[in-house]
């Protein structure tokens, strides 16, 4: 898979996700075999404004390259601005447009998912951010605003058509927003078949089994792995051992407390301890999920200041889990 100039052997990407996808879970990502990750979605019209804490949300280094930066708007003229703006600055591997997020207070813009049901102005988008940049555009898009209009593949095909170099399917409508197990596979292969730029399948990828039926069923070029990376930057090494053929061993119980200890450290020297704490407390909830005493733990973190207090309440959920982990 290629976008641009930049080869991409499998097309393993992080897919963008508000509070998610930040700097420091891209960095660990890439480190278990990310291919390519794309930043949380960034406002054209603050970009635009000058906001200096949403351009803080596009920064990257080469510990997390290549990078595509995301954003969202309505406007031709402010997202093509933005565009430039942000190429100028970072030099990503390219602008991702965002026409798929749900959320309310997006579409109620006429952002995000919304631009599914205007194809025009959508059109008009990608063509102002490609004139503004030399770098590739591509386009992440749903299956459709609901099960009525499921129009992923026109849509595409105009995105294509306008200029977009690669586009990403989610395969789930506005309306399903993220609802476990309804990824339509169909919706990705028909938009498959129909392109010529690469595809990036989206929905459903928790396993590396889930990411090889997207492959095989759809024929896409690559997979974007969403929700199966909370609390899991290791789901990469599955998949990547999966197309290589290679065995794949999850880890320890140990493992996964002390990812979840340098996740915590990494967002600490990004953001100072206090906000990097208080960002960390939902992705450190994810990294002890299912083991006993989670829930209690959970309290703990959210009440905790520190990163020794945060610490010691992981290394207890540790010791509560020796006799789990000795009998793995």
């Amino acid at each position: 898979m290629k976008i641009g100039n930049t080869n991409l052997k499998h097309g393993l990407i992080l897919a963008p996700m508000a509070g998610v996808s930040d700097y420091t879970m891209r960095t660990l990502c890439h480190g278990f075999g990310c291919e390519m990750s794309v930043t949380e979605m960034l406002s054209a019209k603050a970009i635009h404004f000058g906001d200096e804490k949403t351009e803080t949300l596009a920064k990257f280094d080469e510990s997390c390259t290549p990078c595509a930066i995301q954003i969202f708007g309505h406007e031709p003229d402010i997202m093509a601005e933005s565009a430039k703006k942000l190429a100028d600055k970072f030099s990503p591997v390219a602008i991702d447009i965002n026409m798929g997020c749900p959320v309310k207070k997006i579409t109620s813009n006429g952002e995000g998912s919304s631009l599914m049901r205007s194809p025009g102005l959508a059109s008009e988008i990608v063509k102002a951010v490609c004139s503004a940049t030399d770098i590739p555009v591509t386009v992440k898009i749903r299956a459709g605003w609901d099960e009525q209009s499921k129009n992923a593949v026109d849509f595409a095909l105009l995105m294509e058509k306008s200029g977009a170099s690669a586009i990403a399917v989610h395969g789930r409508t506005k309306s399903q927003m993220y609802t476990p197990g309804t990824v339509d596979l169909d919706i990705i292969k028909n938009v498959k078949n129909a392109l010529s730029v690469p595809v990036i399948g989206n929905g459903d990828i928790y396993t590396a089994e889930d990411a090889l039926r997207m492959y095989e069923y759809t024929g896409c070029d690559g997979v974007m792995p969403a929700r199966g990376v909370y609390g899991n930057p290791w789901i990469f090494k599955e998949i990547l051992c999966a197309l290589e053929g290679n065995e794949y061993t999850p880890p320890t119980l140990f493992e996964r407390i002390d990812m979840a200890k340098k996740y915590l450290y990494m967002m600490i020297a990004d953001k100072g301890e206090y906000t990097g704490i208080r960002e960390a407390r939902t992705q450190l909830a994810w990294f002890i999920k299912g083991l006993r005493g989670a829930a209690a733990s959970r309290v703990e973190i959210n009440r905790a200041e520190t990163f020794t207090e945060v610490c010691e309440i992981l290394n207890k959920i540790a010791d509560n889990n020796v006799d789990i982990a000795e009998g793995l």
